[in-house]
C-alpha cells in the first residue's frame, strides 16, 4: 500500500514537473541541474565523491521514468534561481521554499516536503529558547534563503549571512553568533552528527512550508 502511494506521489510529481520544463523548452536535451551539496541530508557529496541524499535520490527516480538525461551542476544556494532565471540552468534542486515571491520568477514542482525553520545555539546557551529571543542578538544565516526574511522580522541586533550553511554553524560554534536559524532537517541532523555536545536546537519549528523543484 505504501508502495502504491509512493509510486502515486512520484507520478503526480513527475507529470507537474513535465508540465513546467516542456512549457520551457527544456525536454529534449541534457538538463543542467543545479544542486546545493552542503544541505544534509537533502544533498552531499558522499564519502565515494558522489552527490547523494534525499533531493539526489528523487530527481534520480524522476529522471529515470521519464528518461531524462541531466548533470548535476553544484553550486551556492543564492546562485540557484539566477542561474535559472538567466537560462544556465534546467532545473534547481536544494530544498527550495515554495514562495510567492520566487513564483514571480521561476515555476514550480508540485510540494515534495514539509519544513519549517528551526533554531541552533551553543550547548551551553541558555538565553535564548525560542525565536522570539533572537531580539537584539547575532544571528548566522544562509544566503538567498528564506530563514533571512523571517530572521529580519525579529529584531535581532546583526544578520550575518554566508553561502554555506557549514559556515554559518561554525560561527555559533566559535561564538561569533549567538544563534544559527535554517531548515529543520538540517539543523537536527547537524546538532546530532556533527555538532554533538558543543550545540543544540531549541524551540519550535516555525514557518512551515514546501519544497519545490
Amino acid at each position: 500500500m505504501m508502495a502504491e502511494s509512493c509510486g502515486k506521489w512520484l507520478t503526480r510529481l513527475l507529470v507537474g514537473l513535465m508540465l513546467v520544463m516542456l512549457c520551457g523548452s527544456a525536454y529534449a536535451k541534457e538538463l543542467r541541474v543545479g544542486v546545493d551539496t552542503s544541505f544534509v541530508p537533502f544533498e552531499f557529496k558522499g564519502k565515494d565523491g558522489k552527490y547523494t541524499g534525499f533531493d539526489v535520490d528523487l530527481w534520480k527516480a524522476i529522471a529515470e521514468k521519464a528518461g531524462l538525461e541531466y548533470k548535476l551542476i553544484p553550486m551556492d544556494f543564492n546562485g540557484l534561481i539566477p542561474g535559472l532565471t538567466t537560462g544556465n540552468l534546467d532545473v534547481a534542486l536544494a530544498a527550495i521554499f515554495i514562495k510567492a515571491s520566487r513564483e514571480k520568477a521561476i515555476d514550480f514542482s508540485h510540494p515534495y516536503f514539509r519544513a519549517g525553520l528551526k533554531v541552533m545555539v551553543r550547548a551551553d546557551n541558555s538565553d535564548i529558547t525560542s525565536p522570539q529571543d533572537l531580539a537584539g542578538k547575532v544571528v548566522a544565516v544562509k544566503t538567498g534563503t528564506a530563514t533571512v526574511d523571517y530572521v529580519e522580522t525579529l529584531g535581532a541586533k546583526k544578520l550575518i549571512k554566508f553561502p554555506n550553511i557549514d559556515q554559518a554553524y561554525l560561527e555559533v560554534v566559535t561564538g561569533g553568533a549567538d544563534a544559527a536559524v535554517h531548515d529543520t532537517p538540517n539543523v537536527l541532523f547537524y546538532v546530532k552528527q556533527v555538532g554533538r555536545d558543543r550545540v543544540k536546537a531549541v524551540g519550535p519549528d516555525v514557518k512551515a512550508a514546501y519544497y519545490g523543484i
